[in-house]
């Protein structure tokens, strides 16, 4: 009896607490201010996982009054604070600078922060803070990011990453660094990003050139090659699209882009003229592949009419 009237009473008292704690927990959350939510944002009394969040409530809050903005900034680049408060502060404040005209007076403070954390041990930020900059075309982090693919010492990331996020904004001082990787690249992903990087760069046509009719080239890099002579020396890609095609050696997918090339911006009389290669065009017509048969056959209708 006794045993039964303690469980009883025990049930009672827990269920109510569990639902009250609830509630008020999501009516308190709810009711936060955005200065309340920067406020425990900037606690360092608070546990990381509510600072985190606070921040990611309501970014505005950051860019109320310079106060505001600065106590946010302190945090971020504070390397003491924890990783996951810094990374929400970094969050929020990006948030921020799409309420474009509010934003403005503290864009200046907030982009040398930035700077300031280039260096930051912690790779994650420290690649988010390098995004961000190169999005904005900021000089001094293409500067650094030039001087780390010519020094593996001062790099702030690996040399693909460094391509990629110097692509955003592609300066002349970039393409011969970029040739030098091509050249020799420290990994496969650094010569892909740094072909990527040269696309638009027309005294890059002999490295396309190159790469194109090479096959032990990795195949990826012959179609950014392909692509890439394409755009800038559009005469010269005929030219290698047509020695491509009459290889019947050559791979299915480099002949079907030559194919797709020759059929869009080839020369009509030229390629309507010459025998050899429309002989060799027809043949493809019975190819094994169904695009390149798909694709000489159209290519055939077009100059064959």
């Amino acid at each position: 009896m006794t045993t039964r009237k303690t469980k009883k009473r025990g049930t009672k008292k827990s269920k109510p607490a569990k639902k009250t704690t609830a509630a008020t927990a999501k009516k308190s959350s709810a009711k936060r201010s955005p200065r309340a939510a920067l406020a425990v944002a900037t606690n360092e009394k608070k546990s990381p996982a509510e600072r985190a969040k606070a921040f990611l409530e309501a970014p505005l809050a950051t860019i109320q009054s310079d106060d505001t903005l600065q106590a946010s900034l302190s945090v971020l680049r504070d390397r003491q604070q924890p990783i996951k408060v810094r990374l929400a502060a970094l969050q929020s404040l990006q948030a921020a600078t799409f309420a474009v005209i509010e934003f403005e007076p503290y864009r200046e403070d907030y982009l040398a922060t930035l700077r300031e954390l280039v260096d930051d041990p912690d790779d994650e930020l420290r690649q988010r803070v390098l995004g961000i900059l190169a999005r904005e075309n900021d000089g001094y982090v293409q500067k650094r990011l030039l001087d780390g693919l010519q020094d593996e010492s001062k790099a702030l990331v690996p040399p693909e990453k460094a391509l990629q996020l110097l692509s955003y904004d592609v300066h002349a001082e970039a393409y011969p660094v970029a040739r030098e990787i091509v050249n020799a690249p420290p990994n496969p992903e650094a010569k892909r990003e740094a072909l990527r990087l040269l696309s638009a760069d027309a005294n890059s046509a002999p490295v396309f050139e190159k790469i194109l009719r090479d096959k032990n080239e990795d195949r990826d890099n012959r179609q950014i090659s392909a692509a890439a002579l394409q755009a800038v020396k559009p005469k010269r890609f005929q030219e290698q699209a047509r020695e491509l095609l009459l290889d019947d050696k050559e791979y299915d997918d480099i002949q079907a882009t030559a194919l797709t090339a020759l059929e869009q911006f080839g020369d009509e009389k030229a390629v309507a003229k010459d025998e050899k290669l429309m002989a060799r065009v027809d043949e493809l017509g019975s190819s094994k592949s169904a695009k390149i048969k798909k694709t000489a056959k159209r290519l055939m209708s077009r100059y064959r009419k």
